[in-house]
């Protein structure tokens, strides 16, 4: 029986139409889901590697150079090639002009006969580092297209990124195989996605303070706005992202190399609204790469050079009225009943901690960033004694800092973008809407 000219238009037009919404589109940004492992506070996600492609779980490094993850051993993917000495993978990858023979076969996923460079992946939760191939292969990514928080699937073929062994994995989270790095490198998650899918050079971070995957946070990579219950970019204040020019700590194998951390030109520190004395020479960066404040993701309090600490707790006590301390629990060391302390929107009613930066701009912490509860009665300042000098950085700012607090890193102006608490403006990380 012949069909009708007419229903076989309407069923041609069905299939192209069901084709075509199987055809990834055009993106502006791409994402990551991102959640808070209850057990060691790391900040996880998930890509798909491989071909075929398979979930990989990875702890999110914000000053990380690139992707490193497991795969000297029970790695099978079709699609994964070594780079070879002197190519244009190696040259991006920084690495030292010696090469290395991979051997083939399941150590050395990839390998040929011919050389092939290297790097020092390296674990930045418990700094320990071992020698890995540099490698390409497959990845997906979800783009914002849908409804959701569900997008099209995007795969970047020949995405660079380092070869680990199981020794330097200790450490991280449950179920985790490497570090997704989002630093200043050119190839970091967000340099790499920016030359493949042709995105602007600049990401959004916002991450969750809940321990449940459903109310996980994000990063968003690509031009915003970053959609967090309306247009989000006006809550932004913007300051200066600050290059170190020289590579500090055990990362530092080859001697060349720059920092790839966040640093940001904090100038003073108030609390209440009055500046906290402190030795503000600390808070510029050395020629050595010392000193400064950067912005980190593996540690999951922020750090504060022994001086500045301890001035900042006293401070911060005084501005405290009618409120009694108890003894300290480790790692803080001031801590408070929390029967006198009442709670609004943003957390804990105790008094603002304000970092003031260099261009006269404030990012302003309130008690859900400043405070950790410990028990039913006990809330500690939620900062923690970096050390005396020789120290690497006076400030490092935080996951538990900067949660529900949107982060925008402008990589073409070189300028951050952030919030302060979302809380305090009715929204948090976890509304974030493709």
């Amino acid at each position: 029986m012949a069909f009708p000219c007419s229903i076989l238009l309407i069923l041609l037009c069905s299939l192209l139409s069901s084709s075509l919404a199987k055809t990834p589109t055009h993106s502006k940004q791409v994402f990551l889901p991102i959640h808070k492992d209850p057990s060691t506070l790391q900040y996880i996600t998930t890509i798909k590697q491989r071909t075929p492609l398979v979930p990989v779980r990875l702890t999110v490094d914000l000053g990380g150079r690139y992707l490193w993850t497991v795969c000297l051993s029970g790695y099978n993917s079709s699609s994964i090639r070594t780079a070879g000495c002197g190519t244009t993978q190696c040259r991006l990858a920084e690495t030292s002009k010696y090469c290395f023979y991979c051997i083939p076969g399941p150590f050395g996923p990839g390998c040929t006969d011919a050389p092939t460079c290297w790097r020092y992946p390296l674990n930045t939760v418990t700094d320990k580092t071992v020698l890995g191939e540099v490698a390409t292969d497959v990845i997906a990514i979800s783009s914002t297209h849908g409804e959701g928080r569900a997008g099209n699937e995007v795969t970047v073929p020949g995405f660079i990124f380092v070869c680990a062994s199981k020794k330097i994995i200790a450490g991280l989270a449950k179920g985790v195989t490497g570090m997704a790095g989002l630093g200043r490198t050119k190839i970091s998650f967000p340099a790499q996605l920016a030359s493949a899918l042709n995105l602007k050079k600049r990401f959004g971070l916002c991450l969750s303070s809940s321990t449940t995957s459903k109310d996980g946070g994000v990063v968003i990579f690509g031009d915003g706005p970053y959609n967090l219950k309306g247009n989000s970019s006006v809550l932004l204040e913007y300051t200066p992202l600050i290059l170190n020019k020289v590579l500090t700590g055990e990362e530092r194998i080859i001697k060349s190399e720059i920092s790839a951390d966040y640093f940001i030109g904090v100038k003073s520190i108030k609390i209440n609204e009055n500046t906290v004395k402190i030795n503000s020479t600390f808070l510029k960066i050395t020629k050595g790469g010392y000193g400064g404040t950067k912005i980190s993701t593996v540690h999951p309090y922020t750090l504060m050079e022994s001086s500045i600490y301890n001035a900042v707790i006293k401070a911060f006590v005084t501005e405290l009225k009618n409120v009694t301390r108890v003894p300290a629990v480790a790692p803080f060391k001031a801590c408070f009943s929390s029967k006198n302390i009442g709670s609004t929107r943003a957390g804990p009613a105790v008094p603002s901690i304000d970092l003031v930066m260099r261009n006269g701009v404030s990012w302003r912490m309130l008690g859900a960033n400043s405070m950790v509860k410990i028990n039913g009665d006990v809330l500690c300042l939620a900062f923690v004694d970096g050390g005396e000098p020789p120290f690497i950085n006076a400030i490092v700012i935080g996951g538990h800092q900067i949660e529900e607090n949107l982060l925008s890193f402008d990589l073409e102006k070189s300028r951050l973008g952030f919030s302060s608490s979302l809380l305090a403006k009715e929204t948090r990380c976890s509304n974030y809407k493709v």
